[in-house]
């Protein structure tokens, strides 16, 4: 038995690249039925302040 890619023949290249290719394919489904199954509504939010507020601090930096 021969590891090497490059010394394969023509049956060993083809089922690579079906194995390959139906790897791809399921992982498109996959992400797919993932993508339409969740709720992904776009509705916006709308968050209304109750009160102001201010923001302050007594810490001052110090630069040497």
């Amino acid at each position: 038995m021969n590891h090497s890619i490059h010394s394969a023949d023509r049956a060993t290249h083809l089922k690579i690249v079906v194995v390959a290719l139906v790897a791809s394919i399921a992982v498109a489904v996959l992400g797919i039925s993932a993508r339409v199954s969740a709720d992904y509504s776009q509705t916006a939010h709308v968050v209304k302040p109750t009160k102001q507020i201010a923001i302050t601090s007594s810490e001052t930096s110090t630069v040497r």
